[in-house]
This record gives C-alpha cells, sequence and structure tokens, in this order.
C-alpha cells in the first residue's frame, strides 16, 4: 500500500518518501533472509540467486560466509534432512537423492555423510512398500507388463535393477504368481 493512501509516515504529504538505496551488502542480506524464511537452502542456491540479481560475487560470498558462521547455512543439515524427508515421503533411494543433493550444489562429501543414514535394509524395505502399492494397479496385466511397470517405477524412483527385480519378484511370488512364468529366468 503506498505511504499517501496509508496517511502514515509523511504526515499525508503527497507523494511516497523515497528510502535511500540499499548498499550491494544489504540486498545480499535481504535476498538471502528472504529465500531463507521460505525453506531452508544451500549455500550454492543462494549464491545462484544473487548471481542472478547482479550481486557482486565477493560480496555474495562474504554474506554467504557469514550466514555458514551463524548456522543459517548449513548445507550437512539440509542434506540429511533433504535425505530423510524425500526417502520417507517419495521412496526415493539413495541414487536419486545423491542426483537431486548434488543439482543443489550440495557437495559430495556432505551428500555421502548424508546417505550413510540410509541402510540397504530400510531401502529395500521402502522398495518393497511401494512395490506393494502399486501391485494392486497391475492386476489383469500380463506378467512381463506387470514386471517392467513395477520395476520402471523403483528404476525412476533410483533403486538398482537387481534389487527392483528381487523385489518384484518377491511380490509377485507372495501374490502366488509362479517365478518361473515370469520370464526373467535365474530371478
Amino acid at each position: 500500500m503506498r505511504e499517501q493512501e496509508r496517511g502514515g509516515a509523511s504526515g499525508g504529504r503527497e507523494g511516497r518518501q523515497e528510502l535511500p538505496p540499499q548498499s550491494p551488502e544489504e540486498q545480499a542480506r535481504a535476498i538471502c533472509l528472504r529465500l531463507l524464511t521460505g525453506m531452508p537452502r544451500t549455500r550454492r542456491q543462494l549464491a545462484d540467486a544473487l548471481e542472478k540479481r547482479g550481486i557482486p560475487e565477493e560480496v555474495s560470498q562474504e554474506v554467504l560466509s557469514r550466514y555458514e558462521e551463524v548456522g543459517l547455512i548449513d548445507d550437512a543439515a539440509f542434506a540429511g534432512a533433504w535425505v530423510e524427508s524425500r526417502h520417507r515421503g517419495r521412496g526415493l533411494a539413495r541414487r536419486a537423492l545423491a542426483q537431486e543433493l548434488r543439482t543443489k550444489g550440495v557437495h559430495t562429501t556432505l551428500v555421502q555423510e548424508a546417505l550413510e543414514q540410509l541402510d540397504s535394509e530400510q531401502e529395500e524395505r521402502t522398495a518393497r512398500e511401494l512395490v506393494e502399492r502399486k501391485l494392486r494397479s497391475t492386476r489383469g496385466l500380463e506378467r512381463d507388463k506387470r514386471i517392467r511397470r513395477l520395476a520402471g517405477m523403483l528404476a525412476r524412483k533410483g533403486y538398482p535393477e537387481g534389487m527392483a527385480l528381487r523385489v518384484v519378484r518377491g511380490a509377485l511370488e507372495a501374490e502366488g504368481e509362479d517365478a518361473d512364468d515370469l520370464g526373467y529366468p535365474g530371478l
């Protein structure tokens, strides 16, 4: 709302009171705080946002370093929370999670540390849950088509092919289909 419509600080005078232009540091801080208010961000995400808005590199680095010092930017915490959230919520496997974190600019070491919270058993358990949910919707389809759909769904979520086929085979066997009839010898 404009100053004159509010009848605010200008004492009812016509026109708006101009604020002094912000320094690049003030602009950078304001941009970062606004972006961090909505959700956590990685250092690289913030650096990219500052670059797009024309903030000089040296100013960006100074502001971002200060925000890291005070804990407003923490890529390790971001990566850990991301892995927990996306694995639980979307059922993504380690491979897909690693790709997402790399895309967001998280350092490889931090990605590996975050992924350590997921073990193979938990990942396979999640794959089984995903297949169980999808299994009903594939009933009535040819066996080969069911296998392709179920294994494809797991592959899109980053699960390794061997694990995907093993989980699908187990689910179909539990449902009563003969593993020898699945068209994949040696499963």
